[in-house]
């Protein structure tokens, strides 16, 4: 009995003994869930309980300065299928057909979906990025067939551009996943993107969602909006501009900017060629097109084609350096002028060339410009006086200036990517290298910098900070940010800014840059070629980038504006190729700006004017309204009294044009608009008479043999009443590269 009692005693401690190890067991790994693994299986639980959906929200505006929309965000879906819910080949059959047919899937893609429709899951995307019209339709489909949640629907977004090519290389575009990747998508990403917001629902033991009754949601807050400093009809002219002359003379590039030169806002801005930002991957440059189809080589294709691509998202105007040439003339005056080292009565006489130690320093006119003051100096772009003038500055002086110009700094203005000027330090000029630079060789700047640089010569004095976005504001239009103009610093007094205007106007009026002239707004510029060294290969000639910078108007500047063509096929120089350009946009800009022209006496004697109201009047005073007016008159018809006018009245006709005046219903003459191209202002003038037409002339004005047409505000070919007035711009096509 003892021993039994022992045994038993043995037996119950033992048993203890395991039932309290098991029980310290379950209790160290109920502790080790509860504490090591706590997160790793509450997010499994949520996991299997838990749907957690993200719902996208909406990236910020962008609008150009009037609020048009040049960038916005709209809702789309994604669309997807649970195919463990897919229980018949008949269902099966519907839904890929019906999703494809909406979808428009090819065959391919069509197999595929119905490959996916078979898999052991319960979620398979089908389609990315839908547009509401097509989910609705798939929507009423699901509905209609009691499909549940077999086809589901994300929301999320998509960024549109409603002016495809518009601005491209300022506004960049975005990436899949919207976030941005180039020009002020990338560099205002964090102030457009919002915050995301989240739908949880509860699942039932199938994974099916529960009713909304078990929904929590957290609001997506959208991101802010910028208005860019961009102004519409300045950025199309000029865009128009550089692309019809990149295309006539098959340019690597070309680029332009321009700025209200008192503030530093950025009007208009344009590196071509550009892309369309809804495509950014397409090719849209016809020379880089043609290019690529000549590659046989599938790997040198797709290395070109990726270069292509690249160079068209590149802003040159903000991310490149290049050789200001002759442009920095002005800047080199300013200097001269605001340290009394010249004065606009100082002279030198030009050989056409000079000697600086051992080089001999050539001016583009070899034969030698003669004696010329300050003024003519600029007004021929004479690099020999321009030479005399840096070594009278000195080292010191120059290189304060060049400085003070900015031109050691990045600008700071808001777009990703500002290159760094390229540029000797003041220790490492000699006698030859401050020649070099007194002309613009030497150093390499951004455009942006040049132009910026130009701004401070035109609005007296003051170096100011460019920037491109104006405003920031929330979802709901509330102002965040306002970006404040910033003056960097003075450069030069209001006397010397002046001076150098007024010498800039005399280029454009009587020296290389005539083709910079607009009627009634007294246009200042100056033209630059740079020599492209060491671009050229053996036995090529040499690669040229031209320019020309403009302020207007040069007694009272609002605008600073930079045009440059890269490697145009011809030997032309910025007074040809750049200053037509930067006048179409200079009239734009001073009409936008509500500017009114200043005409002279003979500006005005040119000017077009009202034509007066004839209808309902007898020939006889017909006649003698249009006579009054100096207008020359045409009468159709053999009737009494004047039944129809072309121009019609109030429409603006050149002074001494012809009305043509009908007597007759029914008797209105067209004609086709000849090709005014190539033509001088005397041969434009034979031209349109012969048909019965009026020309406005406008740009370049000059009755010389190398002044001819070179765009019309109606396309050859066009039809038109007789009598109607056609814009015929003219340019000089003798150009130095200066």
């Amino acid at each position: 009995m003892a021993d039994f009692k022992k045994n038993m005693l043995k037996r119950i401690l033992i048993f203890a003994v395991v039932i309290t190890f098991l029980f310290c067991a379950d209790g160290v790994r109920v502790l080790y869930l509860q504490t090591v693994q706590r997160e790793d299986l509450s997010a499994k639980a949520d996991s299997q309980q838990l749907s957690d959906t993200e719902v996208k929200a909406m990236r910020g505006t962008i609008y150009d300065s009037e609020g048009n929309v040049l960038a916005q965000s709209a809702t789309v879906w994604n669309i997807f299928i649970d195919p463990s819910n897919i229980n018949t080949e008949t269902k099966r059959e519907l839904i890929v057909n019906t999703l494809s047919e909406y979808l428009g899937f090819d065959e391919e893609e069509k197999r595929e979906l119905y490959d996916n429709s078979k898999k052991d899951t319960k979620y398979v995307v089908v389609a990315k990025k839908v547009e509401n019209d097509i989910k609705e339709k798939i929507s009423a489909f699901s509905a209609e067939n009691k499909f549940g949640t077999i086809i589901g629907f994300e929301q999320t977004t998509r960024r549109y551009y409603p002016y495809n090519n518009f601005a491209s290389s300022v506004l960049g575009f975005t990436g899949g996943d919207n976030q941005g990747l180039s020009g002020i998508e990338a560099y205002y990403d964090k102030e457009l993107t919002g915050t995301n917001g989240r739908i949880i629902t509860v699942k039932d033991a199938k994974s099916n969602k529960l009713p909304t009754d078990y929904e929590t949601s957290i609001d997506a807050i959208d991101g802010n909006s910028l208005v860019l400093t961009i102004n519409q009809p300045i950025q199309y002219y000029l865009e128009k501009g550089l692309r019809t002359t990149m295309e006539e003379y098959k340019c690597k590039g070309a680029y332009g900017i321009v700025m209200d030169c008192n503030t530093g806002a950025v009007l208009a801005m344009s590196s071509m060629p550009d892309f369309d930002c809804n495509d950014p991957y397409k090719i849209t440059y016809s020379k880089t097109k043609k290019a690529l189809k000549k590659i046989t080589d599938k790997e040198e294709k797709a290395t070109a084609q990726s270069e292509a691509i690249q160079n068209q998202w590149r802003n040159f105007t903000v991310s490149d350096t290049y050789v200001p040439g002759s442009v920095f003339k002005t800047f080199m005056s300013s200097a001269a002028l605001e340290e009394n080292v010249v004065t606009l009565d100082t002279s030198y006489t030009c050989t056409g060339s000079i000697q600086v130690q051992d080089y001999r320093m050539k001016c583009h006119y070899h034969p030698g410009h003669g004696t010329q003051n300050l003024t003519q100096g600029l007004m021929n772009s004479c690099n020999p006086f321009f030479i005399t003038v840096g070594q009278r500055l000195g080292v010191h002086n120059y290189f304060k200036y060049f400085d003070a110009f900015g031109f050691t700094q990045k600008t700071g203005i808001d777009l990703p990517g500002e290159a760094m000027s390229q540029y000797y330090r003041e220790e490492q000029y000699g006698i030859v290298e401050l020649s070099s630079a007194s002309f613009g060789q030497t150093n390499s700047l951004t455009p942006i910098q040049v132009c910026t640089g130009i701004c401070a010569i035109a609005n007296g004095g003051t170096l100011v900070k460019p920037y491109i976005v104006s405003e920031i504001k929330d979802a709901n239009g509330n102002t965040v940010k306002k970006t404040q103009p910033k003056e960097v610093r003075r450069v030069i007094s209001e006397d010397t800014s002046e001076k150098v205007r007024t010498m800039m106007k005399a280029v454009v009026d009587d020296g290389t840059g005539k083709n910079g002239y607009v009627a009634g707004y007294r246009v200042g510029g100056k033209t630059g070629t740079s020599t492209k060294l060491g671009e050229s290969k053996s036995g090529e000639k040499d690669k040229y980038i031209v320019s020309f910078a403009a302020i207007a108007p040069s007694d009272k500047p609002e605008i600073a504006a930079l045009i440059l063509v890269d490697e145009p096929n011809e030997d032309l120089g910025g007074g040809a190729l750049c200053a037509p350009i930067a006048a179409q946009v200079t009239e734009q800009a001073m009409q936008v700006l509500g500017v009114e022209p200043k005409y002279d006496e003979d500006e005005s004697k040119n000017l077009s004017i009202s034509c007066p109201a004839l209808i309902g009047l007898s020939v006889d005073s017909a006649k003698n309204s249009l006579s009054d007016k100096n207008l020359k008159y045409k009468f159709v018809g053999d009737g009494k009294k004047v039944v129809t006018q072309s121009p019609s009245a109030g429409s603006a006709i050149p002074a001494g044009g012809t009305v043509v005046l009908y007597t007759e219903k029914g008797k209105k003459k067209k004609v086709k608009v000849p090709d005014f191209t190539g033509l001088t202002i005397s041969e434009a003038n034979a031209a349109a008479a012969d048909k019965n037409l009026n020309i406005e002339i406008s740009g370049n004005n000059l009755a010389s043999s190398s002044v001819v047409a070179y765009a019309q505000s109606t396309e050859k070919g066009t039809e038109v009443d007789v009598g109607a007035v056609i814009t015929v711009s003219f340019k000089s096509t003798k150009s130095v590269l200066d």
